[in-house]
């Protein structure tokens, strides 16, 4: 449940109790953004002068879809420090994207934009039930990546211990979670799971300390949630950021695990129809679209963030009064067309899912011959060396896709453990059709 008695005194300023968030708050803040971004940000005063925006004309929250969207390719043409809406003196700090798909985007931080992000981070832990008694491994990259620094930053406003063992090295992480008794792990939830494996592997499940899991980064099923949680034993939260939006953080679900709380004192979160940009109501798939209210380095208003998910309607039963939005189901991007049919992770994971004895680790390699485009579907299934019940599991898996998604695929089982880990985000989609 969700418990007022977790020591708030570890940062007297933080509002995960009584959060302001009316409405007229809220507009409030919006209001002081739309100020600062026509007065100081090169950006934004470019961008309303082309749409003709006065931002005298938001009168209401209502309003919001008044203004333009922000897309990420408008974040890389602002390349290198494009996005700046304050003084340099007042950055104190940049982050970056990866940029694997052309220029990075620079995002610049202020003072406040840090302690922003270090208590919204707080907050995660404290809504997983950490405390400052904890120790907190971050095994998520360092540098200009905003995930290891946004989770270390996290656990010092807490109080805890960060043990900052970055990616890689897995026998040096083993050692760390063994002698240093680490409660908490940080990662990807492909890394967990290959932690969990060397540990269950090597038989050190009786000598780690570990408890509580928190996974993000990347989509991960239930179904690989579960196995994370079994093996490690452990309970795991689900944490989303985005490096636009300050980084990890911005949402954890609780211990009931029906949605992520987002900090919508400091977050604008809207859903849009992906297609035509329309606002959908609460409880809607669609795609999630953020405005950050309090950020000042780099303000964003309506940035498009391709994610998939809904607002939850309602309060929690946990008693958090931040509102909920689901896990992300996919990306709007990142859908596989195949045979004129639109295939989302979430869906090949519900598939997996209701087929028993099929693990959560899957790959697929779609190939094109003679103008004729083939999916070949790779995945873990339990018991894999017996030949009848490999047979099974792989025509119960094939008719699956075709009753639930409407494709013909051509499935292959392999043993647990024979597809390829990785310790950042796994690549489960290989297209060599335009190769």
């Amino acid at each position: 449940m969700y418990e007022a008695s977790i020591d708030s005194e570890l940062d007297p300023n933080v509002q995960l109790y009584n959060p302001n968030i009316s409405e007229e708050d809220t507009f409030a803040k919006l209001k002081a953004l739309l100020k600062r971004a026509v007065e100081s940000s090169p950006f934004y005063q470019k961008k309303f002068r082309e749409a003709n925006i006065d931002i005298e004309k938001i009168k209401a929250l209502e309003d919001l879809k008044l203004l333009p969207f922000t897309y990420k390719e408008e974040l890389r043409d602002a390349y290198p420090l494009g996005l700046k809406a304050v003084p340099e003196a007042e950055v104190v700090r940049i982050h970056s994207s990866s940029g694997t798909t052309g220029k990075p985007v620079i995002i610049p931080y202020t003072r406040k934009d840090v302690d922003v992000w270090a208590e919204m981070m707080m907050r995660c832990y404290m809504l997983a039930g950490l405390s400052n008694l904890d120790r907190i491994q971050i095994t998520p990259g360092y540098g200009l990546w905003t995930a290891g620094i946004g989770f270390q930053l996290g656990a010092e406003r807490l109080g805890a211990m960060a043990i900052p063992t970055g990616p890689g090295n897995t026998e040096k992480q083993l050692e760390m979670l063994i002698d240093l008794k680490s409660t908490a792990l940080a990662s990807t939830s492909s890394y967990a799971l290959l932690l969990a494996e060397e540990i269950e592997k090597r038989g050190l499940k009786d000598k780690i300390h570990l408890r509580v899991g928190i996974i993000g980064s990347e989509r991960w099923s239930e179904k690989m949630r579960s196995r994370i949680e079994n093996e490690l034993g452990i309970e795991t939260f689900d944490i989303y950021g985005l490096t636009e939006i300050y980084g990890p953080g911005i949402a954890l679900d609780c211990s009931f695990h029906e949605g992520m709380h987002y900090w919508s004192d400091h977050l604008l979160f809207e859903i849009i129809d992906p297609i035509t940009g329309e606002q959908l109501p609460e409880g809607t798939l669609g795609e999630l679209v953020i405005t950050t209210l309090t950020k000042e380095g780099a303000p964003l208003i309506r940035y498009r963030t391709r994610d998939l998910t809904r607002i939850i309607p309602g309060v929690c039963k946990c008693g958090c009064p931040f509102p909920r939005i689901d896990r992300i189901l996919g990306r709007s991007d990142d859908r596989i067309k195949f045979k004129a049919v639109n295939i989302y992770p979430g869906q090949i994971e519900d598939v997996i899912h209701r087929v028993p004895g099929v693990s959560s680790e899957y790959q697929i390699l779609l190939t094109r011959k003679n103008g004729r485009d083939s999916m070949t579907f790779r995945v873990e299934i339990e018991n894999a060396e017996d030949p009848s019940i490999k047979q099974k599991t792989e025509k119960a898996i094939g008719k699956a896709f075709k009753d639930f998604i409407g494709v013909t695929v051509d499935v292959v089982g392999v043993k647990i453990g024979e597809l390829p880990r990785s310790m950042k985000k796994t690549k489960r989609v290989i297209d060599e059709r335009e190769l």
